[in-house]
């Protein structure tokens, strides 16, 4: 389905019924990453996927596509389908645009997951990294996300699925440029959102791997004692949908009925 929005259109999929879960995907994916699990949860629930801006078959509003803007383009789709709660899963910078989309709506929250994410804003070091990464992705697009890509998965996950590495990958290269550096700048220029999170009345869970490099888990860990932030950690990277399929789909279901 489809939403004018801007001179763009948000492309997104609406299906099932009951208390609505939104899904929203990580960056260089697509609706589509949510393949394995929508089926599953839309037997109870209303379940709302959305391709962000950049990304799938939404199109582009400009060069920097901050969290806050991609937040404001699922509230549209949201407004549009009449939701006015839900949960909210979020995988790596789709969390990111769950918690601006919390700062800004925290009465649309019914309980926000950020799976394989953070609230946590890049230091200067993944800054630096992603102005590097922005200056190759103009000249040496394909070499630059499949090098990236490969370094989501833990090593040995490679291995074990690179079929659905090699499939991940052909939709990744579908990204444009623009949505590729639009993204990666509105994730350098981010903030931290701990705060946010942590006064958000709602059920909040992040989920980790324990394999994943992008992740600093112990420090995580550390900052969301005595909070009501709950940690589940899986056993290997940053691409669970993949890596631990089933442990994903019983800890969601899990996540949802509480």
């Amino acid at each position: 389905m489809m939403l004018e929005y801007k001179n763009i259109n948000i492309n997104y999929t609406n299906s099932g019924e009951g208390s609505t879960i939104v899904l929203l995907h990580g960056f260089l994916e697509t609706v589509g990453m949510w393949s394995d699990l929508v089926p599953k949860l839309s037997k109870k629930h209303r379940v709302v996927c959305i391709d962000l801006l950049g990304h799938g078959e939404t199109g582009c509003i400009g060069y920097v596509h901050t969290m806050e803007a991609m937040a404001d383009a699922v509230l549209a789709v949201l407004n549009h389908l009449e939701i006015k709660k839900a949960h909210i899963i979020g995988h790596s910078m789709g969390g990111y645009v769950a918690l601006a989309l919390a700062e800004n709506q925290p009465q649309l929250i019914k309980s926000l997951c950020l799976m394989n994410s953070t609230f946590e804003a890049d230091d200067n070091q993944r800054k630096a990294l992603r102005v590097r990464a922005n200056d190759m992705a103009k000249t040496n697009f394909k070499s630059l996300v499949s090098m990236s890509f490969a370094n989501l998965f833990a090593p040995e996950s490679r291995l074990k699925f690179k079929n659905e590495l090699d499939d991940a990958l052909l939709i990744a290269l579908q990204t444009s440029v623009q949505g590729y550096i639009a993204a990666s700048e509105g994730m350098r220029l981010r903030s931290n959102y701990f705060e946010v999170l942590k006064r958000l009345d709602s059920h909040k869970l992040i989920i980790v791997g324990t394999k994943d490099w992008i992740i600093n888990i112990e420090k995580l860990k550390s900052q969301i004692i005595n909070t009501d932030i709950k940690c589940e950690e899986f056993s290997e990277g940053h691409m669970s949908h993949i890596e631990n399929k089933s442990e994903l789909s019983y800890t969601i279901n899990q996540f949802i009925e509480k």
